[in-house]
């Protein structure tokens, strides 16, 4: 199986995430290739979806939301996934939702501003009829933050993963 990106692709992707705003150019200087190259690449990474946005990342603690809780939630079978993913879509704490195997149906990240108003968004969480009940756990700290990086080296070497 061809993988999706070459070293040459992992090499731009990481100088990005290291250097979010270096730039084409910057990165073509840094990389030592054509500015063409660079943005040929990026644009055919953006294409197959492997670069899914060039927005910043926020932390949300530093917006006043210090508080991070992992939600699972049973829902309604009758009333589907995507029913209850758009009432969550309509709580700006709850920041991240999958559907799951196991006890609960979704799971979802949400931050509050506090414990107490974890419990509102909570309440928020569950007013909304289709959701049948939830168990909630508080993160006490972030032992490692979302990372790719990791991940583009490996998917440039596919080889180099044991089976």
């Amino acid at each position: 199986m061809k993988p999706l990106i070459d070293e040459l692709d992992a090499r731009i992707i990481a100088l990005f995430l290291e250097e979010p705003r270096i730039g084409v150019l910057g990165a073509s200087r840094r990389l030592g290739i054509a500015r063409a190259t660079v943005q040929s690449r990026l644009d055919r990474l953006a294409e197959h979806g492997v670069i899914e946005n060039w927005a910043p990342a926020i932390a949300p603690e530093h917006l006043g939301y210090p508080v991070t809780a992992f939600l699972t939630l049973e829902i309604r079978q009758d009333s589907g996934h995507e029913r209850v993913s758009r009432h969550l879509s309509s709580i700006p704490e709850v920041i991240e939702a999958s559907t799951i195997t196991g006890s609960g149906d979704l799971w979802c990240r949400v931050v509050a501003r506090s414990n107490a108003d974890l419990q509102r968004v909570i309440d928020s969480v569950v007013r909304f009829d289709s959701v049948e009940r939830t168990s909630t756990v508080i993160a006490l700290s972030t032992q490692l933050r979302r990372r790719v990086a990791p991940l583009v080296a490996a998917a440039a070497h596919p080889s180099d993963v044991t089976d």
